[in-house]
């Protein structure tokens, strides 16, 4: 255990199986949470579960969860209560991100990237604010991204689905303060992922091309990292931010100022 910021607290993190998810499990249970790993990939997730035991002795849980569709977000949570009793956090960190401009995008691309993106983050709130009235507070974190302020053109629908977030993010904040329950948004700069990787690379843009890309456009020329997210989100789930609701952190090393 690091600091024992987060000790006996309960997080459930959607997306968590790999990534920015899987590194916010790690510090969560680093700093003595214990971990709802939510995902597809069974594998990964059992894998990241038994690491988290292995290493920092907290418990975990692996709930296979595809977001889009209601019915698991209900599941989710009633595992997670189920498991441990409580709920202190919830991190909507699943999204997906295919390209295309929005002059390419069909019906059934604008409905998927939303069944994910702001449909699953809905309803995993939603379910989660159930439990979190009962034992009067908690703390949700939604995962946004410098997109949500206008977007990449090439990202039309995934920039759209993320400023919905902000705007529920907000919402909640704004309505369910006077219950103890607090709602954040970290705005995400450039974290170089596997999934970031691949996605270029389907572009046909190798990894030497990508940095040097950001580079150029990076205020402090480097990437930022899962950990640099983590860390975030482990001030926001803690008690050291008990007075902080309705708040966008941004842990962008400058990408998104003006310039």
């Amino acid at each position: 255990m690091i600091n024992g910021r987060l000790k006996d607290k309960v997080v459930i993190i959607t997306g968590a199986t790999r990534g920015i998810g899987r590194g916010i499990a790690m510090v969560v249970a680093a700093e003595g949470g214990n971990v709802i790993v939510s995902g597809r990939n069974e594998i990964e997730g059992k894998e990241l579960v038994e690491e988290i035991k292995d290493s920092y002795n907290m418990d975990a849980l692996y709930v296979p969860c595809d977001i889009s569709i209601v019915e698991n977000c209900r599941d989710l949570i009633e595992n997670a209560v189920s498991h441990f009793g409580k709920i202190d956090g919830l991190v909507n960190n699943a999204g997906i991100f295919p390209y295309k401009p929005l002059l390419e995008v069909e019906e059934e691309d604008f409905d998927y990237i939303f069944d994910v993106n702001i449909k699953g983050a809905f309803f995993c709130i939603k379910y989660a604010l159930k439990e979190m009235l009962v034992k009067n507070g908690g703390s949700i974190i939604n995962i946004g991204s410098t997109h949500a302020y206008g977007g990449n053109q090439e990202l039309s629908v995934y920039s759209c689905s993320k400023g919905a977030l902000h705007t529920l993010t907000k919402h909640v904040a704004l309505n369910y303060a006077k219950y103890g329950i607090r709602s954040n948004w970290i705005t995400v700069g450039w974290v170089l992922t596997p999934g970031e990787i691949r996605g270029a690379q389907n572009r046909g843009i190798e990894i030497d091309n990508l940095k040097e890309r950001a580079y150029k456009v990076m205020p402090e020329s480097k990437f930022q990292t899962v950990e640099d997210i983590a860390h975030g989100a482990v001030y926001l789930l803690s008690d050291e931010a008990a007075q902080v609701t309705g708040t966008d952190l941004h842990i962008t090393g400058g990408f998104n100022l003006p310039h």
